[in-house]
């Protein structure tokens, strides 16, 4: 239910909802120590990082070929059905959004124009845990690629769900990995020795 507020009352509420923002410097500060460990140690810190907030022993920090061959037989047909009708549908809207290029002669000597220039590659967060959103991956691959972008990679916590791995691999993401929290968006912004880093990362309430 939506709670409508008017006239006088809308400076007391804006001012009640100030008051229940915490800004928690303890976790900031955490935050900062894991990016800084991914800039410095890279893999090393993804492995480690892994075990310690996902429980999981991983040597290799990128999904598998043999993975994802698991994760189909995991699904069920009618899943990957969706996943393909949904992500057409998807991606009819998207080409509608894209601005067209054009270009008008001045003069002899001048032209005027817009062109439409992709980023070269894309980071994108998908949630894992308890919820399974193969929902994160269409809304933010379809876009990148009727952009054009030619790098489409994905993060997500560890285990990674098989519906999650299926729908990354029938929209043609062009890389996985089994890697989540800060410590994966410290390795999409710096890079790592096995994980590129990329031009723009996307994904749930991050905004870079």
């Amino acid at each position: 239910m939506f709670k409508i507020i008017s006239g006088k009352d809308i400076e007391p509420e804006i001012e009640k909802i100030k008051k229940q923002e915490v800004f928690d410097r303890a976790k900031e500060r955490q935050v900062e120590e894991i990016l800084e460990k991914v800039k410095m140690l890279g893999d090393e810190a993804l492995v480690d990082f892994t075990k310690q907030f996902d429980g999981v022993e991983i040597s290799d920090v990128r999904v598998s070929k043999d993975e994802i061959e698991s994760a189909y037989k995991k699904v069920k047909k009618d899943f990957i059905s969706s996943i393909q009708n949904i992500g057409k549908n998807i991606t009819e809207f998207h080409k509608r959004q894209k601005e067209e290029e054009w270009f008008e002669q001045l003069s002899e000597d001048a032209v005027m124009g817009m062109r439409n220039i992709p980023v070269e590659s894309v980071g994108m967060y998908v949630p894992g845990g308890r919820a399974v959103y193969p929902s994160s991956v269409l809304m933010n691959a379809i876009p990148a690629k009727v952009a054009g972008v030619s790098r489409i990679v994905m993060v997500s916590p560890p285990p990674i769900d098989p519906h999650v791995l299926v729908s990354a691999e029938e929209l043609g993401v062009s890389e996985i990995y089994k890697v989540g929290g800060a410590q994966a968006i410290g390795a999409l912004a710096f890079g790592t020795k096995t994980i590129k880093r990329v031009d723009k990362i996307v994904g749930p309430a991050i905004f870079t």
